[in-house]
């Protein structure tokens, strides 16, 4: 699974890469962006691109709060299949976090593409309401097949899309997983780079750009 991951770029830069035409909240850098917290997502309404900001977790009547969304439970759930439907985002991301193991010992480490840009991975949202009617804007990732370099820390990875895909992703004609799931492929390891990272990064309370320096492996290693 993918539990953390980072959006640190100017404002400005993010419109432009996403192409955004408004901005309905107070933008800041997150350099460690957990599940149950906020986090910025673009959406297309009424072919207007939208940057926005909602809560990492659905919490589905028909299961757990679910942080990352098999492609594989997309196929087989039906209240997925709806939600690609019509209720597709895209979340930006400039590096996402995961842990390497080695016997009982293991190190964090932050993955980015090797030109460091930022990206945008495929997500689906949902509006659930609270127990007093209020709407409760929720999200989650993608998930696809691990490429050779994410294959060391875990067997899945997001699905992250390229410019072109992501135009398909959010366009709000297009209403078939079928001819969605193509664009949800598996990005090549050759184009990312991981490096180890502080061990704060595990702490929900730690988001400092402290969180994407590059450490000396000596330092990051700990007990888990």
């Amino acid at each position: 699974m993918c539990q953390r991951f980072s959006m640190a770029a100017e404002l400005q830069e993010v419109q432009e890469h996403f192409q955004i035409d408004r901005t309905m909240y107070y933008y800041k850098n997150r350099y460690n962006i957990s599940p149950t917290q906020h986090m910025p997502v673009v959406l297309q309404q009424n072919k207007e691109r939208i940057l926005d900001e909602y809560r990492w977790g659905f919490i589905p009547y028909w299961g757990k709060d679910a942080v990352n969304a098999d492609l594989r439970s997309v196929h087989l759930n039906p209240s997925y299949r709806k939600m690609v439907d019509k209720q597709r985002c895209v979340i930006p991301c400039n590096g996402f976090y995961y842990w390497k193991k080695e016997g009982k010992k293991s190190y964090p480490v932050r993955v980015v593409m090797r030109d460091r840009k930022m990206f945008g991975i495929a997500g689906l949202y949902e509006i659930w309401k609270d127990h007093k009617g209020d709407p409760l804007r929720t999200c989650t990732l993608l998930m696809t097949e691990a490429n050779r370099l994410i294959g060391e820390f875990d067997n899945r990875m997001p699905a992250i899309l390229s410019q072109e895909d992501m135009n398909h992703w959010l366009n709000e004609d297009t209403m078939d997983l079928d001819l969605l799931d193509p664009i949800l492929r598996t990005l090549p390891a050759d184009e990312m780079f991981a490096y180890a990272v502080t061990p704060l990064i595990d702490n929900d309370a730690h988001d400092s750009m402290e969180c994407i320096q590059e450490m000396d492996l000596e330092k990051a290693w700990v007990k888990r």
